[in-house]
């Protein structure tokens, strides 16, 4: 396929491009600046796309892989370095719910919840939220890495239970 060939059939995907955009965005001119970017990224590339192959697919998954990858340069562009001297910024009041007073019943109350599940739930939970990992659990309570990850979820589901009707403050 010629270069010419290559940049119209593009052209042709493009309203497939287009539609394809709305899983990842309902707004348009993201929706365009995802399939400028994709045809851009097919153009530059054309020399990796493999003749007899799915140009649509391969379009698609340029798509995909763009919107992923401007995802995560947002996200990195969202955390916040602090470069202060003493480290103003890490040490400000942190705005958590559990800072205002009745977070603090709102915590009580969770933890209350929390320690009135069996132990055999209790402890796989605790240790998981703790930051063990599961087949560290199972090593430790001497238990099959499946009941280990059975007990951990039926106790979120208890405590979910018991929490149900409760309104904080």
């Amino acid at each position: 396929m010629t270069a010419l060939e290559f940049s119209h059939t593009i052209a042709r995907l493009r309203p497939a491009l287009r539609t394809f955009t709305y899983r990842f965005t309902s707004d348009g001119e993201e929706s365009n600046d995802l399939v400028q970017d994709t045809i851009l990224k097919a153009l530059i590339y054309r020399d990796k796309f493999r003749e007899n192959t799915n140009l649509k697919g391969w379009l698609f998954t340029i798509m995909r892989n763009t919107y992923i990858n401007n995802y995560r340069k947002a996200q990195r562009e969202r955390t916040s370095h602090d470069d202060t001297k003493e480290l103003y910024f890490l040490n400000v009041e942190d705005e958590h719910t559990f800072n205002r007073p009745e977070g603090s019943v709102e915590f009580k109350e969770v933890w209350r919840n929390m320690n009135s599940i069996k132990d055999e739930l209790l402890v796989p939970f605790k240790m998981h939220t703790t930051g063990y990992k599961y087949h560290e659990i199972a090593e430790h309570l001497k238990l099959p890495i499946g009941t280990v990850k059975n007990r951990i979820f039926h106790a979120r589901k208890e405590i979910q239970k018991k929490l149900v009707g409760y309104r904080p403050i």
